[in-house]
């Protein structure tokens, strides 16, 4: 298996990634030879939230300051915008064990690395997916996935006003306390070197993992 591409591809609006996304998901369902890849960028203001009716995350959807897109991942309510590092992996999980806790595992390993390598220790809060340091939440993870081949990912807070947030309940955890890189100590960091360092993570995981490993004889071992 070819390795995974990595794209820096800064400020993008939330429709237009969206597209790209669906494009390239489309395009590895038909053809399992299509290059996996790594979509690292920036959001203008907008609120995701999962297929999901219970939608009280949002709490008041009418109120809300930036437009909201109803997607096809798991989980509540959550913010984008600028200052974050958002990373969508187009991945074939039909190689990779089709295990999707260990996907998120593997997607939690990666933003924990990438931390680690600013100087900020974060790690994970039992019950809960995401990536925390010291129980503030320092990034979101939600992902879809069709036919096996995943999309969405990882929302890494790194600089700038967390306010977004303040609208909604993130994934749907009450009281919760969100944080970045900055407030952590890494600062004067900006999202495009976070983004260089997010790559880095990725190809040292996708090497060293077994998840990232293409399984060629059946499914990965728990």
């Amino acid at each position: 298996m070819s390795a995974i591409v990595v794209r820096w591809l800064g400020r993008v609006s939330y429709a237009d990634a969206l597209a790209m996304q669906e494009d390239l998901v489309a395009r590895k369902i038909v053809d399992a030879a299509e290059p996996e890849q790594l979509l690292l960028l920036e959001h203008e203001p907008v609120f995701t939230i999962g297929r999901t009716q219970d939608q009280s995350s949002l709490r008041e959807p009418g109120a809300l300051p930036y437009p909201v897109h109803v997607i096809n991942r798991g989980g509540q309510a959550t913010y984008h915008g600028p200052g974050q590092l958002v990373g969508y992996p187009i991945l074939d999980l039909r190689a990779r064990g089709q295990d999707l806790h260990r996907y998120l595992r593997a997607l939690e390993d990666v933003v924990i690395a990438t931390c680690a390598g600013l100087g900020v220790e974060a790690g994970r809060r039992e019950g809960f997916t995401g990536v925390w340091v010291r129980g503030r939440k320092i990034a979101s993870i939600g992902v879809g996935v069709r036919k096996w081949i995943t999309m969405h990912g990882f929302a890494l807070n790194v600089c700038g006003p967390l306010d977004g947030f303040a609208h909604i309940t993130p994934c749907g955890i009450g009281g919760v306390d969100m944080t970045s890189l900055e407030r952590e100590g890494a600062a004067r960091v900006s999202v495009e070197e976070v983004a260089a360092a997010a790559g880095e993570a990725f190809a040292r995981l996708e090497a060293h993992l077994p998840f990232f490993r293409a399984q060629k004889n059946g499914p990965a071992p728990n």
